[in-house]
């Protein structure tokens, strides 16, 4: 293009007609070799070489200065709408990018103890074989490809054990481009999504085959069941957080309270030596629930939170004076719930307040207030529905 232009330096100018007309072409060509598939020319509005008329803006203004009058002032209306067009642009987009990232997460997979994962899958595999394989025998250990089909739809979770398993057994996976953890991924019987293909010895695939499904399908519905619970609090306007429980699966805990990362939601206390938890057996056995935080907090020192359970109000604000850092409202009405744990929070604005005891998704959003800082559910690791691998 250059080339052209520059061949003939010594030509006289070219007409003003011919001059717009090459210009229309080069754009033209330019548009192609871009990609835009666009046929129609563009012509520049500020080109010197156009054709000029009575309305051109130059000319007017070259009409104005020859006859005396003054040229027209700046148009500041049409800059302030443009800045207004430019400040709206700027803000949507950056809303679409908050949307598209509303679900972006971490990668939860760095939380976990490799050392420990391999313990646990080591015991899955010796659970499912603890002595001869004989299917295994007849398959041999020719080299073989196989493919893992997603099958319903839902939030895909897992994928650590799933390649922990595998490596237990010696053969390797290689996932797609789709196998995001914390995606909600759409698929059916009749329409599955290829998550990752494994290859190794024939017999290696079929002894990881089942507890690998298993793995996944069940953290996989501990994360969608998780998404949709925390999805129905957002609904309301509520910022909180929707936890689990300590009602996991024995040998199974690790995966469930992944499960619940990877979907969105917190995952209470992972274990008996994580945080504190008073109940009325522990008041009980102290003779008050004072003398049961003053005990607990002589052992747990700084380091952990107490959060004791509490009936009523009256239970609430001994908890708390005695400095329980987490005060659970356990088994209350709605209503009850709300009255309570806004004169808690007016009382001790720094302690949390958490509402749990038979809240369902279905009556969740009645148990939301500014007042209560996390909603928790056993549901969510307690017979949740798993999704469909092969």
């Amino acid at each position: 293009m250059t080339t052209e232009a520059t061949s003939d330096s010594s030509s006289p100018p070219a007409p003003a007609a011919a001059l717009a007309a090459a210009g229309k072409v080069a754009v033209k060509e330019s548009q192609s070799s871009s990609g835009s598939g666009s046929d129609r020319p563009i012509e520049e509005a500020t080109s010197n070489n156009a054709p000029t008329n009575g309305n051109n803006e130059h000319d007017a203004n070259d009409k104005g200065e020859s006859s005396g009058v003054e040229a027209p002032a700046a148009r500041p209306k049409e800059k302030e709408k443009r800045e207004t067009n430019r400040r709206k642009n700027a803000k949507n987009k950056k809303s679409f990018d908050n949307n598209k990232n509303k679900h972006a997460l971490p990668d939860y997979s760095t939380l976990l103890p490799k050392t420990q994962i391999a313990a646990t899958v080591q015991a899955w595999i010796d659970d499912d074989m603890p002595s001869f394989d004989v299917g295994g025998l007849v398959v041999g250990t020719s080299p073989k490809t196989a493919q893992l089909w997603m099958k319903s739809t839902g939030i895909f979770a897992g994928k650590p054990f799933f390649d922990a398993v595998f490596d237990c057994v010696g053969c390797n996976v290689s996932w797609s481009k789709l196998a995001v953890e914390g995606k909600l991924i759409k698929a059916s019987g009749s329409s599955k999504a290829l998550l990752a293909t494994v290859t190794g010895p024939c017999n290696s695939i079929l002894r990881g085959e089942r507890t690998a499904l298993c793995a996944l399908s069940r953290c996989s519905g501990v994360a969608t069941e998780s998404r949709e619970a925390v999805d129905t609090a957002r609904s309301y306007g509520w910022d909180g957080l929707v936890a689990g429980t300590r009602k996991t699966t024995p040998g199974f805990r690790i995966v469930e309270k992944y499960g619940l990362l990877v979907g969105g939601a917190a995952t209470h206390r992972l274990d008996l030596s994580q945080m504190v938890m008073l109940k009325d057996n522990h008041v009980w056995s102290a003779g008050s629930i004072e003398g049961a935080v003053k005990l607990a907090r002589r052992a747990a020192g700084f380091s952990q939170k107490i959060e004791v359970e509490c009936r009523d109000l009256d239970e609430a604000i001994e908890a708390a004076t005695a400095g329980a850092d987490v005060v659970m409202l356990d088994n209350y009405e709605p209503d009850k719930l709300k009255e309570d744990a806004k004169t808690l929070k007016e009382k001790f604005p720094h302690v949390l307040i958490e509402a749990s005891g038979g809240i369902t998704a279905e009556t969740m959003g009645e148990y939301l207030s500014e007042h209560v800082d996390v909603v928790s559910q056993g549901r969510l690791t307690q017979g949740y529905h798993c999704l469909d691998y092969s």
